[in-house]
C-alpha cells in the first residue's frame, strides 16, 4: 500500500506519518513559544542591564563634564569643552543609535553625541519631558530615568543634573536596537531549532519506521483484502509483542471465524449469492427477470438404486455430486438446487469469457464423463474381486446399483431469478417455463438414448460462438401442457468423436427428414443403416406401418 493510497474515494494517511507530523508540530510550537517567552523576559533583563551600564557611563560623563568645566574656566573655550565631552561619551557606545546629550533647562542642546557622528543644536527634547525633569529638579531630584522620542525612534535612558554647566546630562539607547538584537537572536535560535528538529526528525523517522513496520504490513494486507474483497490472515511471524500485534491477532481470529462462516454459507447457497452478500453486506427478498441458461441433470433408475443400496445411497450420491458440482463450478455455473438425485445448475449469473449456453454444454459433457469414469472405476474394482472369487447375487445387485448413469437437459431464455421466502427464511431460486423445459429435456435422454439434449435456443447461441459442437436434430416434440412442437438437439462434441460417428448421425438426419415427411419406409432404411441407439424409439413408433393420414411429424409427450 503506497503513501496516500485510496480505498474507494477515501484517501488513507499512514498512522506513522500522522504521529510524525503531530510530534514535529508540537515540538516546533513548544520550542518557538518557549524561546519567545524567554526572549521577552530576557529583554527586560537586558534593559535593566543597559540601564546599569548607562548609569556607570553617565557617572563618567558627569565627572568628565566637571573636569571640562575647570578647563573652561582657564581656556574660556566652551565649544571645545563640549566637543571633548561628546567624544568622551562616544567611547562608551555599543549600539548604532546610542545617544548622549547635554541640555539646559530651557531645552538648549549644549552637546549631542551619536555613535556615528556629533550633532550640534539639531536635537530638541520633547517639551513635556524637559518640563518634567525641571520640576523634579525644583523638588530636589537631580537624576532618574527618562523616555523620549526623536526622528530616529523611541529612546530610554538615564539623566543627571550637572550644576557647573547648569545642564542635564542624558545617556540613552534606542529601543529599536534592542529589538534588532532580539530579532537576530530569534533568527539564530530558529535556525538552531530547525536544524536540530530536522536532525531529530530523521532519527525519529528511522526509529518510527522500524517500530511501525508491523503497522505497515497490517495496513498493506488489509488494503489488499479490500481490493480483492476477501478476508485473509495477516502474517504476524515477525511482529513484536505489542498492542498493535494484539489488534492484528484479534483481526486474524475474526477473519478466520468469518471465513469459516462464509465457507459454510457458500456450501448451502450459490456463488453469486455469496458474492452479493459479501459485497452488499446483506441479502434481501428481491429478484428480477433475467436471460439465463438452465441445466438439469438426473440419475437414471434412481428408485431401483435406492431400494438396493438403502442408506448407502447417500454415500454414493455424495461421491457423484462431488464430481458433478465441481464440473458446474469449473464452467462458470452456480448450483440452483439439489433435489434428491437431480441437480439444477444455472449459467449466466457469473462473469465468463464464454456464453452461458456454451458453458452449460461443456459442463454437461463433463458431468457425463465423470459419471462414466466412476462407472469404469467400479468395473475395474469388480474385475479385481473376480480374480479371487465370483460376486454373490446380492453383490451383483449392488454392483448394478452403483453404476450410475445420468441424463442432462439444457434450455435457456427469460426466467425469474432471485430470492423468495420471508425475512426469517429465504431461498435463491429460478422460476419459468424454461426451467421446466430443461427438466423435460433431461427426461427425453431416456427416450432417445443420448446423454445430453438441448433446445433450439441453446443451439443458436452456441453456433454463433464456436464450431466445436455439432447439433443434430433428434425430433420435434410437443411436451405435456403445450400446444406447439419444439425441436430438440443432441450437441455432439466433435473433438471427442470419430469422423465415422459423425457420418452415422448425418445418415440419421436423412432418416429423420424422411420420417417428418411421412416416408416411413425410407426412414426405416436410413435408421437401420446408421446403427444408432437413438433410432430405437422411431422404429418402435413406426413399426411396420405407414404414416397416418394426418401426420404432422410432431411427437406428443404423454408424460412430464
Amino acid at each position: 500500500m503506497g503513501l496516500f493510497s485510496k480505498v474507494g474515494k477515501t484517501r488513507i494517511i499512514p498512522l506513522g506519518l500522522k504521529i510524525i507530523v503531530i510530534f514535529i508540530s508540537l515540538i516546533l510550537l513548544s520550542n518557538f513559544a518557549t524561546n519567545i517567552i524567554t526572549l521577552q523576559l530576557s529583554q527586560k533583563e537586558i534593559i535593566s542591564l543597559n540601564n546599569t551600564v548607562m548609569v556607570e557611563q553617565l557617572k563618567e560623563l558627569y565627572t568628565n563634564s566637571a573636569n571640562q568645566y575647570q578647563i573652561y574656566l582657564y581656556s574660556k573655550d566652551k565649544e571645545q569643552c563640549m566637543e571633548t565631552m561628546a567624544k568622551s561619551a562616544r567611547t562608551g557606545f555599543s549600539n548604532p543609535n546610542s545617544l548622549a546629550i547635554g541640555i539646559s533647562q530651557n531645552n538648549e542642546v549644549l552637546f549631542c553625541a551619536y555613535n556615528r557622528e556629533t550633532i550640534w543644536n539639531h536635537f530638541q527634547l520633547e517639551k513635556n519631558v524637559i518640563d518634567k525633569i525641571c520640576v523634579d529638579l525644583a523638588n530636589g531630584v537631580t537624576e532618574g530615568s527618562i523616555h523620549f522620542s526623536n526622528s530616529n525612534g523611541d529612546y530610554f535612558g538615564v539623566y543627571k543634573y550637572q550644576p557647573d554647566w547648569d545642564m542635564f546630562i542624558i545617556r540613552a539607547e534606542n529601543k529599536s536596537d534592542l529589538s534588532k538584537n532580539t530579532g537576530r537572536i530569534v533568527f539564530v535560535i530558529s535556525i538552531i531549532i530547525i536544524v536540530l528538529t530536522g536532525f531529530f526528525i530523521v532519527i525519529g523517522f528511522i526509529l518510527l519506521k522500524r517500530e511501525f513496520r508491523t503497522v505497515r504490513q497490517i495496513t498493506h494486507d488489509l488494503y489488499e483484502m479490500q481490493k480483492r474483497r476477501q478476508l485473509e490472515l495477516i502474517d504476524l511471524s515477525e511482529a513484536p509483542n505489542d498492542d498493535i500485534t494484539y489488534l492484528a491477532a484479534s483481526f486474524n481470529s475474526l477473519s478466520s471465524s468469518v471465513n469459516n462462516l462464509l465457507g459454510t454459507f457458500q456450501k448451502f447457497v450459490s456463488k453469486d449469492v455469496v458474492a452479493k452478500a459479501y459485497t452488499e453486506q446483506g441479502i434481501s427478498l428481491e429478484g428480477k427477470q433475467r436471460e439465463l441458461t438452465m441445466l438439469f441433470s438426473d440419475i437414471k433408475s434412481f428408485t431401483y438404486r435406492t431400494e438396493t443400496l438403502g442408506n448407502d445411497i447417500i454415500d454414493v450420491l455424495n461421491v457423484h455430486y462431488n464430481k458433478v458440482i465441481h464440473s458446474v463450478h469449473e464452467n462458470a455455473g452456480v448450483v440452483g438446487s439439489i433435489i434428491g438425485d437431480a441437480i439444477l445448475a444455472i449459467y449466466g449469473t457469473l462473469n465468463s469469457d464464454f456464453s452461458k449456453s456454451y458453458n452449460s454444454i461443456r459442463a454437461a459433457w463433463d458431468i457425463t464423463h465423470v459419471t462414466a469414469n466412476l462407472r469404469q472405476t467400479m468395473v475395474e474394482r469388480r474385475k479385481e474381486i473376480e480374480k479371487i472369487r465370483k460376486l454373490t447375487e446380492s453383490e451383483e445387485r449392488v454392483f448394478e446399483a452403483v453404476l450410475l448413469d445420468v441424463g442432462v437437459g439444457i434450455d435457456g431464455g427469460k426466467v425469474f431469478y432471485g430470492n423468495i421466502g420471508s425475512n426469517e427464511h429465504m431461498a435463491n431460486t429460478v422460476i419459468g417455463d424454461n426451467v421446466n423445459s430443461a427438466s423435460r429435456l433431461e427426461g427425453l435422454t431416456r427416450v432417445y438414448h443420448v446423454p445430453v439434449i438441448v433446445s433450439e435456443y441453446i443451439k443458436e447461441e452456441v453456433e454463433k460462438e464456436t464450431e466445436r459442437f455439432m447439433f443434430f436434430e433428434l425430433d420435434t416434440v410437443q411436451v405435456k401442457g403445450k400446444t406447439e412442437g419444439k425441436k430438440v438437439y443432441f450437441p455432439l462434441d466433435c473433438s471427442e468423436v470419430s469422423y465415422d460417428y459423425i457420418e452415422r448421425y448425418k445418415v440419421f438426419e436423412q432418416g429423420l427428414s424422411a420420417y417428418y415427411k411421412g416416408d416411413w419406409k425410407t426412414a426405416r432404411k436410413y435408421f437401420k443403416e446408421c446403427e444408432l441407439d437413438v433410432t430405437q424409439v422411431f422404429m418402435e413408433r413406426m413399426g411396420l406401418k405407414s404414416a397416418p393420414a394426418n401426420w404432422s411429424g410432431i411427437w406428443t409427450m404423454t408424460t412430464k
